[in-house]
Parts: structure tokens; sequence; C-alpha cells
């Protein structure tokens, strides 16, 4: 039996052996076990403000208020305070250009999408979670949060398939909204930013009845402006209410819902050729700022609604029961023609001759989301070892209502002298269908602490998946597809007295998509991930340190082919590699954070295309660094005075498929100042401080992005 064989054998004994074990202690409900304080009392909060930059817990790795060293997987965490002193008030992709593993922003600053890439897949549309409960996107149907939302985002690294069912390979991002608190919260906040896009934000909270036994939260926002691109402009807005009842210690049920929209004249600097972007063209380079639509045409607009709540009861046994659920719709239109390669790039004497090609395009989307976890967990002392049981059933729907016309040519602009206001054609029916994808999960985890130190993860899981598509222009493209399996992880490691924690861990992965490709409907992605590494939280210092090396491999891969659908899924990738991060809050003055990510991302099988096998995918660079530093003045001259800086590096990448050309790797430089007197806090902060211009990555030879350019937040706060 060959080692990979030998491994998933040994997984789905360990999800097996879970399962077994969920059902245990209802088993032994007649005998005297002792009860052990439920996870979570005792120790900061996986929903809770994090102190400083060093968070304790996090859910992300096990659906659970669970210790961040207890977690046999890496996992990223970002508070409100790398919020505020990095001066995030705009989109959250924007928060995780210091963590290791992920590639943020890889077009620069997308107004409508947050994109990620984790350990080098791209998380985009299957790894985005909201409250740990999947947030997942097609095409355009993608919901987008505000960061003013939001608590704290939690990054784990690796596939959480055992945890959620279908999830991107290497990771998930999990952002956590802002709850009601216990204690009296009035805050505003305004502010501007160099481009003159302006914003205003509010955030109360604060107990409904004297006893404590209801309390709110109401968090809204408003911005509008300019963008850096010409002639691009947006108004954006959400609220947010919330309200917590909570009868005694042992009972809560939070309901809360809702409301955004974006109306936007869209930038379109984030998908322009390669050569004009990153090597210069007959003409040169093109302008960051330049605008390649139509002012006057383009229109970017959405409205997303969402409803939800969670319960959470313990019983006086121990047993803790939770119930989290979250219903979403999302309406999207966009119009207007984006540049798309060149018209003729050899005939110097065509009038086409090194013109931007532009797409005609026009989308209208609309989707439901539905979101329902349900899961019971205690700790008891049974066989000599001390376990923390959780299983759980979980569902998930989503529909997607799709309706796309393009067409290729419609027209071109001058790159270096736009002129804008010429008719654009009629355009082609391109997609008219409706998606729909059903999941359920039935899930189990059980900790087993033992021998001092020891801790076993064994992790099960089984989804049943029905997708199925309607195609209201190609009724042979119509499908009906229903698939099922195990995932599962089985992790060790071993808690020393001094807090550091070596561990290792296996997983396997099971990822549901929707979409055709030339064999059929899309199959789930598969494939396992082998991961160890160390985690260190010193006792004499408030700080944590995680290495991590870890290999992946996903087979059923999606790759592109020539000719409708455009995709097919006889792909396999490898990546493999290394993370280090270091989060410190030293003293009253100082805060630092740094990280480093080594990755090697290979193609090991592409059937349409063998050529490619051995190379690297587009966008995702080799190495990654980052470093902040931020210090707080505490003397009698200077006190209340804060100031920060911080480097980002990131190393070459690839711009096509073949290994030919690359994108230069760049160095940027980050910085912050903030005064704090009273109530009242004053910051100013400066992205790309030195205005490099560069381009993030290219999705292909056409889709370079510019990296963000210079810009300069203004925020006064005042806490009432």
């Amino acid at each position: 039996m060959s080692d990979l064989k030998a491994m998933k054998v040994l997984l789905k004994a360990g999800a097996a052996m879970a399962v077994m074990t969920a059902a245990v202690p209802a088993l032994a409900q007649d005998t005297q076990l002792e009860t052990i304080v439920i996870e979570g009392q005792g120790s900061p909060s996986a929903v809770a403000p994090v102190r400083g930059y060093v968070a304790k817990t996090s859910s992300a790795g096990s659906k659970g208020n669970t210790p961040l060293s207890e977690i046999p997987q890496s996992v990223s965490v970002i508070g409100q305070q790398e919020f505020q002193d990095r001066g995030i008030t705009n989109k959250v992709d924007e928060l995780l250009r210091y963590t290791p593993g992920v590639v943020a922003q890889p077009y620069g600053s997308d107004p409508d999408t947050d994109w990620y890439f984790i350990r080098g897949f791209n998380a985009t549309q299957t790894g985005v979670y909201f409250d740990d409960l999947n947030l997942f996107s097609y095409g355009f149907g993608g919901f987008q949060i505000d960061p003013f939302m939001l608590e704290r985002v939690d990054v784990l690294k690796g596939p959480a398939s055992v945890l959620y069912g279908g999830a991107n390979a290497g990771g998930i991002v999990n952002m956590i909204r802002k709850r009601p608190t216990d204690d009296p919260l009035y805050l505003t906040e305004t502010g501007i930013n160099s481009n003159g896009n302006a914003f205003f934000g509010f955030d109360f909270s604060d107990e409904v009845r004297e006893d404590g036994t209801m309390s709110y939260r109401l968090t809204g926002k408003i911005a509008g402006g300019d963008n850096y691109s010409d002639y691009s402009e947006d108004l954006r807005g959400f609220v947010m209410p919330q309200l917590t009842i909570a009868p005694d210690d042992a009972t809560s049920l939070t309901l809360w819902g809702y409301a955004g929209a974006l109306d936007q004249v869209h930038s379109s600097n984030g998908f322009l050729p390669y050569v004009g972007t990153v090597v210069d063209a007959p003409f040169g380079r093109i302008d960051r700022e330049a605008f390649f639509g139509e002012p006057d045409l383009d229109t970017g607009r959405y409205d997303q609604q969402m409803i939800g709540f969670e319960f959470d009861h313990t019983f006086d046994n121990g047993w803790n029961v939770t119930s989290n659920f979250r219903y979403g719709h999302l309406d999207k239109y966009e119009t207007g023609p984006y540049p798309y390669l060149y018209v003729n790039t050899t005939n110097p004497a065509d009038p086409g001759y090194y013109a931007l090609n532009r797409i005609g395009f026009e989308g209208d989307t609309s989707a439901d989301t539905v979101a329902w976890d349900n899961r019971v967990e205690n700790r008891f002392d049974l066989g000599g070892a001390e376990h923390a049981v959780r299983a759980g059933i979980d569902y998930r729907y989503y529909r997607l209502d799709n309706v796309q016309n393009s067409l290729f040519g419609a027209s071109s602009i001058s790159p270096t002298n736009p002129v804008y206001g010429l008719p654009q054609p009629n355009l082609n029916p391109l997609y008219d269908q409706e998606l729909k994808m059903n999941q359920l999960g039935l899930y189990a985890q059980d900790q087993i602490r033992f021998g001092g130190g020891w801790i076993v993860t064994l992790n099960g899981r089984y989804d049943f998946v029905h997708t199925q598509m309607d195609d209201r222009l190609a009724a042979n493209e119509d499908y009906d597809s229903s698939q099922g399996a195990w995932s599962g992880r089985a992790g060790l490691a071993y808690e020393f007295d001094n807090g550091v924690t070596p561990y290792v861990s296996a997983a396997t992965f099971f990822n549901p998509l929707v979409g055709m490709g030339l064999q059929g409907p899309l199959v789930p992605e598969e494939g396992e991930q082998f991961e160890a590494g160390v985690k260190f939280e010193p006792g004499f210092l408030d700080a944590s340190f995680t290495a991590a090396v870890f290999h992946i491999n996903k087979q059923n891969n999606v790759v592109s082919v020539a000719v409708a659908p455009w995709q097919d899924q006889l792909g396999e990738v490898r990546s493999q590699g290394v993370e280090l991060e270091g989060k410190v809050n030293l003293n009253d003055n100082w805060r630092m954070l740094g990280s480093f990510t080594y990755a090697d991302v290979e193609v090991t099988e592409n059937a349409p295309n063998p050529a490619l096998v051995g190379n690297t995918p587009y966008i995702v660079p080799d190495v990654t660094a980052s470093l902040w530093l931020d210090y707080a003045f505490t003397n009698e001259t200077l006190n209340g005075l804060s100031i920060g800086a911080g480097l980002r590096y990131k190393g070459e990448s690839f711009a096509d498929e073949a290994n030919t050309l690359k994108v230069p790797d760049a160095t940027l430089v980050d910085a912050a100042i903030r005064y704090q007197k009273n109530d009242w806090t004053a910051s100013l902060n400066v992205a790309n401080l030195f205005d490099k211009d560069y381009v993030e990555s290219c999705g292909g030879v056409g889709a370079c992005g510019y990296g963000e350019a210079r810009t300069v937040t203004f925020k006064l706060s005042k806490t009432w």
C-alpha cells in the first residue's frame, strides 16, 4: 500500500473514530462522569476583541472557542488594533496584506470584489466565511463585507472541509462581525482619503434592560466620492442592527440583520495588458489613473441583505447546544466596456496599432444563500483522558440567476489619449442560466488530552451535495448531479510547559463546484494536506509565534481550454512551502508583527496541455514578507501620540501559464501617525508611502493589475 493510500485509510479511520466518540457520552449518560469547564470559560472568546495584536483563541480551526495552540493547523488572526493602526477603512482584503500565506488584492484595489489567494489557491469564491458560515459565490454572485462591520478576521491555512464541508483547498477567510457588548459603546468616525472618498460611520451598543438580559448594537456607515482612476466614483453604505437576549448565564439568543448597497462608476485599471504595464509598449506605460470604460455608460451597483440568528444554551450536565443561521439575498448589475489586450501589435500603419481592444459587457445577477449550522459539545474525562467532543449537522444552499451579454472587440480606445462617447454596439447573449447547490453535512470532532501534554485531534465528516443548472440558452447544457464524500483530519501535538507546542496533521478535503466543463458538470475538487509546525506562546511575553511547513495536493483542478465552455477539469496542482508569523504586544509602548512565506506551487497534471506540467500557476509569488512596528508615547510631553510603519515585500510571480513572462518583485512602505486626547482620536495613514509604481500581479497576459498608488487617509473618531 502506498503512503498516500495508507494516509487516506488512516484519515477515514479517524473520521469513523470521531463519529463514534461523539456518541459515547450520550450512551454514558447514566455514568457519573467528571464534568469539565465548558470550552471558552476562563479563556478569551473566539468572537471577542483581540488584545492588541495577539489573539489567544479562534473558531476557524475547530468551530468552537479553541486556543490557537490546540488547533493542528496554522491560523492568523487580525483584530481591531490592527484595523486601527493600519487605517483599514475601505475593503477587507486590505487587512490581509501582512498575513503569511495570503496574496490579497492581486489585481490591485478592485472596488467591488475582495480577492484572496491562500497557499497558492484562489479563495475568493470558495474560501470566504462570515461568522463561521460559508459565504459561497460564483461568477458575479458574491457578497461584499465592509470592514467597519467586523470585530476580527481569522484566516485558517489549509483545507477546512472537515469543519465546513466544501471549502478552498488553501484555506479560508472567516470574518467575525461585531456583537452587542455588556458595556455601553457610542462611537462615531468620519474621514476622507487623498482620492476624495469620504466616509462616516457609527457604532452604538448598550443594554436595553437594566438587569442586563437584553442588549443591542447598531452599526452603520455611508461612504462615497472619487476613486483613484479618472471618472471612477462610488456611493456605498450599510446598516446592521442586532439584539441579544440573555435571560441567564447559560442562554443567549442574538438576532441580527444587515442591508448594504453600492452604486459606482467602476475603475478599470485592474485588468490591463502585460505589455504597457509590466514592460514598455511602443508608447511606453499605461497611466495608472487612466480610465478605459465609458463614463456615461459604466455602471456597477448591488443591493444585498442578510438576516440571521445565533442561539447558545448550556445544560446543567455540561452539554452545550449552538445554532447559527443566516439567509442572504443579492442583486447585482454591471455594464460597460472593459479593456482586453490590443487590437493590433504588428502593423504600425494600422489605426488599431496598440489601441486597447474593449469587450462590451452587461451582467444582471441575483443570488440567494442559506447557511445553518447546529452542533453540540462538551468536555469530560473518559478512559484516563480528557475529551473535548463536538458534533453537528450543517446545511447550505446557493442559488444564482445569471444573465450576461458580451461582445469581444466591441470597440477600441487609445491607451495614452482615451476619447469617450462613441456609440457602443449591441451585445450578444453569453449566459442565461440558473444554478443551484444544496449541501448537507454531518461532522464530529474529538480532541483528546492525555499524558501531561499530548493532544490528539480527530475529525470526521460526510457531505451530501446536489447541484443543478438550468441553461436557458442551450438546453443541452442542463445538468442535475449528486455527490457524496468523506473528509477527515488527524492531528497530534505536544504542549510543553514553556509554551512551545509542536504539531503534525493530515487532512483530506472535498470542495463541490458549480458550472460546466468539457466533460460535463464540474465534479468536486479533492485532495489532501500534510502540515507540521510549532507554535510558541511564551509565559514571559504577550506574544504568539508560529512556524509551519505544508504540502497540498489538489485533484480535479479546473483548467482553461480554447473552446466553449472554456474550462475543463483534468488538472492537478501541488502546493508546498513554509510560513512564519510573529505577533507581539511588547509593553505599553511597542506592538509589532512580522511574517514570511515561501511558496512552491506546481502544476503536476494538465491533460489538455501536458506542456504546462512542472510550471507554476500565475499570480502567486514565490516569496512574501512583511513587518509592522507601532510605538505609543507614554511620557508626559507626548502622551497620546503614536506612530507606526510597515514594510511589505512581494517576490516575483509569473504572468502566463507557459512561465515565459514574469512580474517583478516590489517592496512597499506604509506609515501611520495617531493622536488621542480624551474621547477624540485623529489618525493619518499612508499606504505605499513612496508612491511606488508597480504591477501587483497578472492573471494572464491580458489581466495585469497595478498596485495601489500612494493613498493618504485621515480619520477622526469620537467615543461618546
